[in-house]
């Protein structure tokens, strides 16, 4: 049995050096959360006049007790558009994750009503249909508490084209055979409208709920007619005279309570099988402590460390059995298991070479083979540069290995621990190669390269540009062009900047990533073996 052995000191002062410098950033993100929680508990007095519960609170009603919720992009557009990372964050106006109700796998999502009204903003958008992308891939039952100001007008070039593919993925996922359950709590109009509309089943509060495509100050405008919220499109007119709705309910409480006996009664159906009820194979723990992450990868991604370290404190009983390993050693390949389930394992212990390109590549296609998904632990500088690595191929080697990548037909999920950049991100999966999920350490950093390498690459340019036109660059205007070139990507390719634009499904506290990782691939898992009935044109109200 290949059982890692660690090698790190513990006590050493690069260990607590590392494990410091993680906490600081772990602290910085977790604040960050926390400033969007804060914001929208802000109106819990106005929710409780209202007879109203908090966007958070019906989440957490809705969940069954004690049940994992991942919840994926807290930090959505932090520190874009309305949202200034401070008192105003919002983590894209709406909460969305994946979790269990009625013993069922599925996706929630929540309108952040309790933020500027629930309106969608640009990145908020991006992150609901993500959580489509997620649960048409995976076949999960959505359900949505759903109570929105609408699209925020101030955005509205960014959010209109792309809002109508909220719409289009609903269509599609009921036509897959996936429920869609909606609760109206509160507003959903205009175009908001379509959202329980095109949902498989419409629970519809009581004196709260307003579907409806204009309301009263639009409709009396354009037609003279005088007409009452409820009347236009309360919810008892929806569910008593258009059938829009399917149930009516007296409060958030009592909708959540028939969406989750709902969903259970359609676990029970023959011929649907959500329930998350897959067993893995006997596991042990890994030898290592998970808590020694944090000391074992520095956030300076200049400095080296030894991915096998990390995945000892990863994988089941930190038994790894490695690939290839005297071959293109800088790229650590091997099998393994997490919680029970079997993964090929891919990581980086500095830039990947010729060598390393081809094993991934083999090792990337030998996993198709077998089935097995693929876990992509990244962290390099991209792919080996200068005339060695040219003659031996550099760029037909990366270019096999990209292949192997983009065309893998078994679940990958990718997490950026270190630096990500250049085509390594490519070649390691990162989100323009589709991975299932992706997620990223606090100290991670995306970029097409480093600030101080673009700084030097844009000042041998210039200087060359000059001596062309035979003129001598002035110092210190170099030295200021290089400073702010450097300060800017370096900006820019921060693990906040990156998950606030969804180049990752969100950071993750390293110490957590052996359960992350478990989730997710059982999400994975099920969503192979789960049946459900498509049709042509998804459920449509007679």
């Amino acid at each position: 049995m290949p059982v890692l052995t660690s090698r790190i000191d513990l006590q050493g002062d690069q260990f607590q050096s590392n494990r410091a410098a993680q906490l600081k950033l772990i602290d910085e993100f977790r604040a960050a959360e926390q400033r969007v929680r804060d914001n929208s508990g802000k109106q819990a007095e106005k929710f409780a006049k209202r007879g109203q519960l908090l966007p958070r609170d019906r989440v957490a009603r809705l969940l069954d007790r004690g049940a994992p919720f991942l919840e994926l992009s807290t930090l959505a557009g932090f520190n874009m558009h309305d949202d200034d990372g401070r008192g105003d964050a919002s983590g894209g106006g709406c909460i969305v994750g994946i979790g269990v109700v009625s013993g069922v796998r599925c996706i929630v999502s929540a309108s952040d009503s309790a933020i500027k009204g629930g309106a969608i903003s640009p990145m908020g958008l991006r992150k609901s249909l993500r959580a489509q992308e997620i649960a048409l891939e995976h076949k999960l039952p959505i359900i949505s508490c759903v109570e929105s100001a609408g699209a925020n007008l101030l955005y509205q070039a960014e959010i209109f084209v792309d809002g109508g593919r909220v719409f289009a993925n609903m269509a599609r996922l009921s036509a897959a055979g996936i429920p869609q359950i909606t609760i109206v709590h509160g507003s959903s109009t205009a175009g908001g409208a379509y959202l329980p509309g095109l949902s498989d089943y419409v629970i519809a509060v009581r004196g709260q709920a307003k579907v409806f495509l204009a309301g009263p100050p639009l409709v009396e405008a354009a037609l003279g007619e005088v007409a009452t919220d409820e009347e236009l499109g309360g919810a008892e007119l929806h569910a008593t005279v258009t059938g829009t709705a399917e149930y009516m309910a007296e409060n958030d409480a009592h909708a959540i309570h028939l969406a989750r006996e709902l969903l259970g009664n359609l676990q029970r159906a023959p011929l649907s099988r959500f329930a998350h009820d897959l067993s893995t194979r006997p596991h042990r723990p890994p030898r290592y402590d998970g808590e020694d992450l944090l000391g074992i990868v520095p956030v300076d991604f200049k400095k080296p460390y030894d991915v096998r370290e990390v995945i000892a404190r990863l994988v089941d009983d930190s038994d790894f059995f490695e690939f290839k390993a005297l071959y293109g050693a800088a790229t650590v390949c091997g099998h393994a298991q997490i919680e029970g389930h079997a993964v090929g394992i891919l990581g980086n212990n500095g830039p990947i070479n010729p060598d390393g390109a081809c094993k991934a590549g083999q090792f990337i296609q030998l996993c198709c083979q077998s089935g097995t998904p693929l876990v992509f632990l990244q962290n390099t500088t991209g792919y080996m540069v200068g005339t060695a690595a040219e003659r031996a191929g550099m760029v037909k080697h990366g270019s096999k290995m990209i292949q192997a990548v983009a065309n893998a037909d078994v679940p990958k999920l990718t997490v950026i621990l270190g630096g990500s950049f250049g085509a390594g991100n490519y070649g390691m999966c990162g989100r323009s190669y589709d991975p299932r999920f992706v997620f990223a350490w606090p100290g991670s950093r995306i970029a097409v390269m480093g600030g101080e390498q673009a700084a030097k690459v844009m000042e041998i340019i210039t200087t060359a540009k000059f001596a062309r036109m035979g003129v001598k660059p002035d110092a210190d205007a170099m030295a200021q062009m290089g400073k702010s070139i450097k300060d800017r990507l370096d900006a820019e390719s921060t693990a906040l900047y990156a998950t606030a634009r969804l180049w990752d499904d969100g950071l993750i506290d390293p110490r957590d990533t052996r359960r992350v990782l478990a989730l997710a691939l059982a999400v994975c898992r099920e969503g192979e073996a789960r049946r459900v009935r498509p049709n042509s044109f998804g459920v449509a109200r007679l």
